[in-house]
């Protein structure tokens, strides 16, 4: 069931390369200007991952020049947890980070378990399958957690 809309939130993982990255994509595409809306990693030792690019450019969510940041890197940057109305964590390792960074601040930090597709499958078609999972797993929470897009979801349906 669809909960109060947030006005700022942030989505993490482990890399920010491959679930977080989409979910901030998938959110930015489905309800434009009503969130503020990043994503960021327990690390970001890694790139946007090729796979995660080629799923999302299937609902028309563009990924390649996403890069990837962390937790310490918004910091420095100067993007204050505090600020947000909600962080969902896409990752164990990520909620326990989100969770142990905001227990001071008021804010919800929610878990949506999803399948983490690196390492899976065998041969590209596989993969592709595996990521396609992965993305809509976190579209479907999307859609449970906020509503119906409000700026026009692609045509393009999962497979």
């Amino acid at each position: 069931m669809a909960g109060t809309f947030p006005s700022s939130v942030l989505f993490c993982c482990d890399h920010n390369a491959v679930r977080s990255p989409m979910a901030e994509a998938m959110m930015k595409k489905f309800y434009g200007q009503r969130a503020y809306v990043q994503s960021a990693g327990v690390r970001n030792d890694m790139e946007v991952d090729g796979f995660s690019i080629a799923v999302c450019q299937e609902l028309g969510l563009e990924l390649h020049r996403h890069r990837a940041r962390s937790f310490e890197d918004m910091q420095q940057w100067g993007d204050d947890l505090s600020g947000y109305d909600m962080i969902v964590a896409l990752s164990p390792a990520s909620l326990r980070l989100a969770q142990e960074l905001t227990r001071y601040y008021h804010l919800d930090v929610e878990y949506w378990p999803v399948l983490d597709p690196t390492g899976l499958g065998e041969g590209r078609e596989a993969k592709l399958a595996a990521y396609r999972q992965t993305r809509d797993q976190i579209r479907a929470r999307m859609l449970a957690r906020f509503g119906p897009p409000t700026e026009g979801e692609s045509d393009a349906e999962p497979e």
